[in-house]
C-alpha cells in the first residue's frame, strides 16, 4: 500500500508542473494590461517602464514562469497589484471559506444523492424510481445561479427567514460554527449541493441496479442472507465509485463556485477570482487559479488512495 502511494505522489509532481505552466501561461495571454488599473490615465513612458521593472513584466515569459515557480515553492505567490497586499494572505482567506461551503454542500448533495440514488437502485421501475429519477435529473439540469436568485427572494426578500449575502453579521468575512453564522451558509449550501446530488444519485442508481443484478448477490440471498446483510454488500461495492465522485464534487465546487459566491456575495475563492479577472490583477489571479488547481490534483490523489483502501482490487489492477 505504501509503495502504491508513493508511485501516486511522483505520477503527480509532473501533473502539477504542467497545471503550473498552464495557470501562468493563460493568465498572461489574456489581452490587455494589467498595471493600467492602478497606473494614472497620464503616465509616462518612463512611469510606465518603472512600473513593469518592478512587477518583473519587462522579462521574457520563460523568465518570468522560472522566477515566479521558484518564488512559489518557497510560499510566495507575490503582492495584489489592485491592494498591495500578499496574495498567499488573500487567497488563504477566501479558500477556507470556500472550503467550508463547498464541504457543507457536498455533504449535503453526497447524503441526499445517496439516498435518492439507493431508492431508485432499489425499487427500479416503480413510482419510487422515477420520483427519485426525476428529482436527479431536475438537479442537474436547474441553473444553481438561477436557483440562488431564487431562494434569495423567497426566503430572504418575501419570508425574511435568512441572510440574503455575507458570511456573517456586519459583513463579517470570517464564517465561524456558531448559530449566527450557520443562517448565512444555508442558502448557498443548498444551491451548491443541488447539482452534486443529481449527479451522486443518478450515479449511485446505476451502481445499486448493476450491483443487484450481479450472480453474488443471487448467491448471497440464496444462501439464507436476509436484506440488511445484501444492503451492506452492495454499499461496499458501490462505495469507491461513489466516493470517487463526491471527492471530483467537492473538488468541482471549490473551483467552480462563482457563481454562486457572487450572488450570495459569500468571500470564497470564487468571489475573489472574479473581483481579480475584473481588476486585471495578474499576481492574485494566478495565485488563486494555482491553489484551486493544486487542491484538485491532490483532492484526486487523496480519492485515488481512499478508493484503494476500500477496494484492494484496484491496487492489483
Amino acid at each position: 500500500m505504501l509503495l502504491y502511494i508513493l508511485k501516486r505522489i511522483v505520477y503527480v509532481a509532473p501533473v502539477a508542473l504542467g497545471v503550473s505552466l498552464v495557470c501562468f501561461m493563460l493568465v498572461h495571454l489574456a489581452p490587455g494590461d494589467p498595471l493600467t488599473a492602478i497606473m494614472p490615465v497620464d503616465a509616462t513612458a518612463e512611469q510606465q517602464s518603472e512600473m513593469r521593472t518592478i512587477y518583473g513584466f519587462d522579462r521574457p515569459l520563460p523568465v518570468q514562469f522560472g522566477l515566479w515557480l521558484g518564488k512559489v515553492l518557497t510560499g510566495d505567490l507575490g503582492v495584489s497589484i489592485a491592494t498591495g497586499r500578499p496574495v498567499l494572505g488573500e487567497v488563504a482567506r477566501a479558500v477556507k471559506n470556500s472550503l467550508i461551503l463547498a464541504a457543507v454542500a457536498t455533504l449535503i448533495g453526497f447524503a441526499l444523492g445517496s439516498f435518492f440514488g439507493f431508492v431508485a437502485g432499489y425499487f427500479r421501475n416503480s413510482v419510487m424510481d422515477r420520483l427519485a429519477s426525476a428529482i436527479s435529473v431536475l438537479g442537474v439540469s436547474v441553473p444553481h445561479y438561477w436557483l440562488g436568485m431564487v431562494m434569495v427572494i423567497i426566503f430572504s426578500a418575501q419570508l425574511n427567514w435568512l441572510p440574503p449575502t455575507g458570511a456573517g453579521p456586519g459583513g463579517s468575512a470570517d464564517w465561524r460554527p456558531d448559530f449566527e453564522h450557520l443562517r448565512y451558509i444555508i442558502l448557498p449550501a443548498i444551491t451548491m449541493s443541488v447539482i452534486p446530488m443529481g449527479i451522486i444519485a443518478r450515479t449511485v442508481r446505476a451502481l445499486v441496479a448493476d450491483i443487484l443484478s450481479q450472480e453474488f448477490v443471487q448467491a448471497l440471498r440464496a444462501k439464507g442472507l436476509g436484506e440488511w446483510g445484501v444492503f451492506k454488500h452492495v454499499v461496499t461495492n458501490a462505495a469507491p465509485t461513489a466516493l470517487a465522485v463526491m471527492g471530483l464534487q467537492l473538488g468541482y465546487l471549490l473551483g467552480g463556485s462563482i457563481l454562486i459566491e457572487t450572488v450570495f456575495a459569500w468571500p470564497g475563492a470564487g468571489f475573489l477570482l472574479n473581483a481579480a479577472i475584473f481588476q486585471r490583477d495578474l499576481p492574485l489571479l494566478q495565485g488563486t487559479i494555482l491553489v484551486l488547481a493544486m487542491f484538485f490534483v491532490s483532492l484526486n490523489l487523496i480519492v485515488d488512495v481512499a478508493q484503494t483502501a476500500l477496494d484492494p482490487r484496484i491496487q492489483r489492477a
